[in-house]
């Protein structure tokens, strides 16, 4: 059980046990799909990761073979499109289906703590809240940056579950918020 004083990387491992066991384990799509009506989505969003930065892309200087078994065994997307250089539209656009230049925070760049006015609006149609009318589960594990709690966030926009820093600007070894001083946070509904 992963409860809210777990660390780091024991809420990864739990979550990486309970999410993508089977995909992990060499499950085949077809036969995890006879066992549910509906499929499991993982959807992985890097920032700054370029197309070729993982071997199943044929990159030879990083071998990432977990990444490689989803790909293998589930859908694997070769003509995407980001509809932003910035990391802060390219969240609205993704968890709205919507242009960012449509909604008030896909416009500011980069979100900042200090302006508590900006973020996506809660209630907004987005895609988790969808995925939670089909009776899915849904979990944000990493960065939100699309406006600051307790205004904003992810368990206002359709989220069951939220492990990660609300802000931008994180160290990548401390995962600590730099400019806004933010920390790893665990909400859960």
């Amino acid at each position: 059980m992963v409860g809210a004083n777990s660390g780091r990387r024991g809420f990864l491992a739990g979550v990486t046990g309970l999410g993508l066991g089977a995909a992990l384990q060499g499950v085949p799509a077809a036969q995890a799909a006879t066992r549910s009506s509906k499929p499991n989505i993982i959807f992985i969003l890097a920032d700054d990761l370029g197309y070729a930065d993982v071997s199943c892309f044929g990159n030879p200087d990083f071998s990432t073979p977990a990444i490689d078994r989803i790909a293998h065994d589930g859908i694997r997307l070769t003509h995407a499109y980001a509809n932003s250089a910035v990391c802060s539209a390219t969240r609205t656009a993704l968890i709205t289906g919507r242009y960012q230049d449509r909604i008030a925070c896909g416009l500011e760049e980069p979100i900042s703590g200090a302006n508590k006015a900006v973020g996506l609006t809660p209630g907004l149609p987005t895609l988790p809240a969808q995925l939670k009318k089909q009776g899915y589960k849904t979990a944000l594990v990493g960065k939100w940056h699309l406006g600051s709690p307790p205004h904003f966030g992810p368990l206002k926009s359709g989220y069951d579950h939220f492990y990660g820093i609300s802000g931008g600007a994180a160290d990548y070894f401390t995962h600590q918020g730099i400019r806004e001083k933010t920390s790893f946070t665990v909400m859960t509904i």
